[in-house]
């Protein structure tokens, strides 16, 4: 038998039978996943999928790598349903099954960019955690490599129960209240998305405590751009990175919880290109005055909203705000925001209505959203969402999503 670990697992019995379903049907992707899916290594000219709609309940959309002047892209078409159960693209050839949809375009493109090859790879799914592994035993940890020291600790590759690679970050004793700090992980724990580093377990029946959580090969994005490969990225990727993010914070943002500490240090990246924020909330727990006071050294002032600098009023529009230099760091590939200015000059300079300027490797569309997320009021700041749409649409607002039917 196997029981379901965790939500999302099937649970079956002996003797079950399971079919799998099609390999070139795609549950639950979106649009822009199904693009970032498609354009990833290994799949070529031709890779397809089918998905669920996002814009009508109940139909699908095909997504096709294509290779055009641009380079490689994805176009996507509408599949349309019949009264009585077809589908089509062009109404001028109908099928019974999605199955019959794709041999036929195999075959031939009969209209549309390329005629469908392999479907897309799919992503290795994450080995789910153990259910009930909260509050791990020590032991059941090795520390393999020293990844880095942040402010509070250090960062290890680890190994759980001698199989399962893992991230973990040792706090420094005295950083925090272990109480305070269970309160915070237990809340931590519950949210759960694609772009958020996933919280795996804990240590804390003794100091130092252990946070344990999925590993990220490629490190923090602040490292990762500076580094050749990240220095070959070019803009299209920046702006998906952007969006990865925004998409991250607007879970965030609907699950009512707050960063407080957004910059490019605290978003890691994985070998797929794949950026996910981490250390969400632990700003808030951390009992070191060289960081929780906005005169402490440690206090990251170039990333905060001014009314977070002047009155402690942290909210998600102060995170909007730190995502507008958060877009500072990727652009530039890594240079610390505000360039030659100390943090007192920083201050006041923002209370004279400065901002900082655009570089000219950064589009205009891509400074104004810069420039909304440093608005003064924070209520007129965007939201995540909106921010996450605008991103994700960067290079298509002008032009239908979809192709027009063959």
């Amino acid at each position: 038998d196997y029981e379901a670990m965790h939500e999302g697992d099937l649970g079956f019995k002996k003797g079950e039978r399971l079919r799998i379903l099609q390999d070139w049907f795609f549950k639950g992707v979106s649009r822009k996943d199904a693009e970032r899916q498609l354009l990833a290594s290994g799949n070529k000219t031709g890779s397809f999928m089918i998905r669920d709609s996002e814009t009508t309940m109940g139909s699908y959309s095909l997504s096709v790598r294509d290779c055009d002047q641009t380079g490689d892209t994805v176009k996507h078409y509408k599949i349309r349903t019949l009264d009585n159960g077809g589908f089509y693209i062009s109404p001028r050839i109908t099928f019974n099954t999605l199955q019959d949809l794709v041999s036929h375009y195999k075959k031939q493109s009969d209209g549309l960019c390329q005629s469908l090859t392999n479907p897309c790879l799919s992503p290795k799914p994450e080995k789910p955690w153990e259910k009930d592994a909260w509050e791990i035993p020590r032991e059941s940890l090795k520390l393999d490599k020293r990844l880095g020291a942040g402010q509070f600790g250090e960062v290890w590759m680890a190994t759980y129960n001698k199989h399962t690679k893992v991230a973990v970050k040792t706090m420094k004793p005295g950083s925090m209240s272990v109480e305070a700090f269970l309160m915070e992980a237990n809340l931590m724990k519950t949210l759960q998305h694609d772009k958020l580093v996933r919280l795996n377990a804990v240590v804390t029946k003794e100091e130092p405590i252990y946070i344990i959580t999925e590993f990220m090969e490629k490190g923090s994005l602040l490292d990762f751009i500076k580094t050749d490969e990240g220095n070959r990225v070019q803009l299209p990727k920046l702006i998906d990175f952007s969006a990865q993010i925004a998409e991250g914070m607007a879970y965030i943002e609907q699950r009512n919880y707050i960063h407080r500490d957004l910059r490019a240090a605290n978003i890691l990246v994985n070998k797929s290109l794949v950026c996910k924020i981490a250390d969400f909330g632990l700003a808030r727990i951390i009992e070191d005055n060289e960081y929780t006071a906005r005169e402490g050294a440690k206090f990251p002032i170039k990333w905060t909203a001014p009314e977070a600098i002047n009155y402690g009023s942290f909210t998600i529009k102060s995170d909007v705000w730190s995502f507008g230099i958060l877009l500072t760091e990727i652009i530039s590939y890594g240079r610390t925001p505000y360039p030659g200015m100390t943090n007192p000059e920083v201050i006041r300079a923002l209370e004279r209505g400065y901002r900082m300027q655009r570089l000219d490797s950064c589009p205009q569309e891509l400074y104004d959203i810069m420039l909304e997320c440093w608005k003064n009021k924070p209520e007129d700041r965007p939201t995540f969402e909106y921010l996450q749409s605008v991103l994700e649409d960067f290079y298509t607002a002008t032009e239908s999503q979809y192709q027009q039917q063959p």
